[in-house]
């Protein structure tokens, strides 16, 4: 098993075009056609971590966070970052980060968060735009079956909690086919009518070419006709936070002491409660104050993020309640949810979880 063979699988599920723009997410260090000896995941790349690999017998670190997210003029040792990359250099282990992107799909980082907190009926809070794209083709009819199969198993058609969505409408195509062109049905005698069916089907940007390659490979026109159409259109499952709601409202600050508990957390800095219960919760791993009108847009009755600044906390204006309950320990689950999923996928070598605590904040 290769390096690349596991990081094409990790931006299956979380693309690398899903990441925004200031992000580095992706393999950072390493060779992608170096062989895995153990994979060690992380939320923050450090020399600790490197150090922990090499103990390990581990060759990849698969981390949350980016050790690198400018451009490095200098490789000298300087600080942290340059002795972490100095360090996985020396030693031939690889650095993969899975950062923004997994923030935005929503069974990543803010799927774990939901998950612990037992909520249902959820959404993206801010779906991002431009991540969608419509593909029109036109099938002679009796292809027409084949054709959509294929393209529903590249991954279009799915919008939403429903798949293999589609739209067909019958009509007649015509052409003629001039003295090199080798047609499958008519020739060049004269212009050929034939009756299609007009499909089209949505997809994300990101599977565009398995999307048109799985349409090239089944359709039986020697020059196939389509159209790829970017859409304004936003999906809900492709963005930023997430909002749901709870089983059971719940007094506001019986649900603020519980999430010391259900997010392992040693502070939660919050706002006043308000006169009312929490039903609709919106969260956000990470640094997410960006997101707080989307959470008051949403009628959400708390907003819980990993880091508001002093006067940010205002910004509630008693819409609802802000819960800060840290950085680290916002995004600690992801650690958890991508052991699972490439134990799930891969059986070969060993996915360890780190032993280290890379939070720099420390309580007392």
């Amino acid at each position: 098993m290769k390096i690349k063979e596991i990081t094409n699988y990790l931006e299956e599920l979380a693309p690398l075009s899903y990441q925004e723009s200031y992000d580095n997410a992706g393999l950072i260090v390493g060779d992608r056609e170096t062989k895995v000896k153990g994979i060690l995941v992380c939320l923050d790349s450090t020399e600790e971590i490197v150090e922990e690999a090499i103990e390990k017998g581990c060759n990849l670190i698969v981390a949350h966070h980016p050790i690198v997210f400018g451009g490095l003029k200098t490789i000298t040792g300087k600080n942290y970052v340059e002795r972490t990359v100095l360090k996985a250099i020396k030693n031939d282990i690889a650095i993969y980060a899975i950062h923004t992107n997994l923030d935005n799909v929503i069974d990543g980082v803010n799927g774990m968060i939901a998950s612990k907190l037992g909520l249902k009926n959820i959404k993206v809070l801010a779906p991002k735009p431009n991540m969608l794209k419509k593909l029109i083709t036109y099938v002679p009819t009796k292809h027409k079956e084949k054709v959509l199969s294929a393209l529903f198993e590249s991954g279009a058609g799915n919008i939403g909690n429903y798949s293999e969505c589609s739209f067909s409408i019958k009509g007649k195509g015509s052409y003629w086919a001039n003295e090199k062109a080798t047609p499958y049905i008519g020739d060049s005698s004269k212009r050929h009518i034939e009756e299609e069916v007009k499909v089209e089907v949505v997809y994300t940007k990101d599977i565009e070419n398995r999307v048109v390659g799985a349409l090239l490979a089944v359709h039986p026109y020697e020059e196939v006709a389509y159209d790829l159409i970017s859409l304004t259109n936003v999906s809900d499952r492709i963005g930023a936070g997430i909002v749901g709601e709870l089983e059971e409202e719940v007094e506001a600050m019986e649900f603020l002491k519980s999430l010391k508990v259900s997010l392992k957390t040693n502070c939660v800095r919050h706002t006043k409660p308000l006169n009312k219960k929490i039903k609709r919760v919106a969260l956000c791993g990470g640094a997410g104050s960006f997101l707080l009108n989307n959470a008051k847009r949403a009628g959400a009755d708390i907003f819980i993020t990993g880091y508001f600044k002093y006067h940010e906390f205002f910004d509630a204006e008693n819409q609802l309640v802000i819960a800060d309950v840290g950085h680290f320990e916002s995004e600690q689950f992801t650690i958890e949810h991508l052991v699972s999923v490439l134990k799930e996928k891969f059986s070969t070598f060993a996915v360890r979880v780190t032993k280290k605590e890379t939070n720099p904040i420390q309580y007392l």
